[in-house]
């Protein structure tokens, strides 16, 4: 599992106007079943997204494609986890350490 957090490089206006491009990004992934969770950080200068069930080359890969990094309005900060416990509605995401590689 990933979290990826975004951290503004450029005034909110600019993040504003790639707010709708940003969330359609979003929707498609959560269409997929890659993000799991996401929202705005407070203060807000940035976002949080939890992700799973992708390789780490492969997350790198759609945070690239994020419209906010495209547009070099943000930056990403992706950091991997084994989530071996979670609440029951993500248990399909749980890991297990010994099995793990």
């Amino acid at each position: 599992m990933f979290v990826m957090e975004l951290t503004y490089i450029a005034p909110i206006e600019d993040v504003e106007d790639l707010l709708d491009a940003h969330i359609a990004w979003l929707d498609g992934y959560y269409a997929s079943g890659v993000f799991l969770a996401s929202g705005r950080k407070v203060p807000r200068d940035g976002g949080v997204i939890l992700a799973g069930g992708v390789s780490r080359p492969e997350i790198e890969r759609i945070a690239a494609q994020d419209p906010f990094a495209v547009a070099g309005v943000c930056t990403y900060r992706i950091t991997e986890f084994m989530a071996t416990k979670t609440s029951a509605d993500l248990a399909t995401v749980r890991e297990n350490p010994a099995t793990r590689a």
